[in-house]
């Protein structure tokens, strides 16, 4: 499953770079999110509650950030399990200052696994992506309040 797209947040690149490493904002900003700690290596683990059609469940995840080339990009490593299944992907984000505003694209590749699997892939894409707008709509409200 492919996702990509693009979002303005109305912010400087470097405020948020920033803040798309912060775990408070985060833990606010991601759907579901009941949990999002920093680990020692970098990385973060997470634990969300996930609902796509009937199936509802709570995953523990691990975030993993790599290739970071601040305030322009980084990609991240995302894995997941959880009674109904597993995901697997990998995503980049790119940072354009866009006059005082900032365009951040994202591109990334998933895998599910499990019963959540056979929702179907419509399903779960469209789902995807009602989540990553909701994401990017409560990180923007986020900044604001920075």
């Amino acid at each position: 499953m492919t996702l990509e797209g693009t979002y303005k947040i109305p912010a400087p690149r470097d405020l948020v770079y920033k803040q798309l490493l912060n775990p408070e904002v985060l833990s606010h900003a991601l759907p579901g999110c009941e949990k999002l700690t920093p680990n020692p290596d970098g990385s973060f683990s997470a634990q969300l509650k996930i609902g796509i059609a009937m199936m509802k469940g709570t995953y523990q995840g691990r975030v993993e950030i790599l290739d970071a080339v601040a305030p322009e990009h980084f990609r991240m490593l995302v894995e997941g399990k959880g009674s109904g299944g597993f995901m697997k992907g990998e995503g980049t984000l790119t940072l354009t200052e866009e006059g005082g505003d900032t365009l951040i694209t994202y591109t990334g590749e998933a895998q599910v696994g499990g019963l959540i699997a056979s929702v179907g892939q419509r399903m779960i894409l469209g789902a995807a992506k009602q989540n990553v707008a909701q994401f990017f709509q409560e990180f923007a409200k986020q900044i604001a309040a920075k």
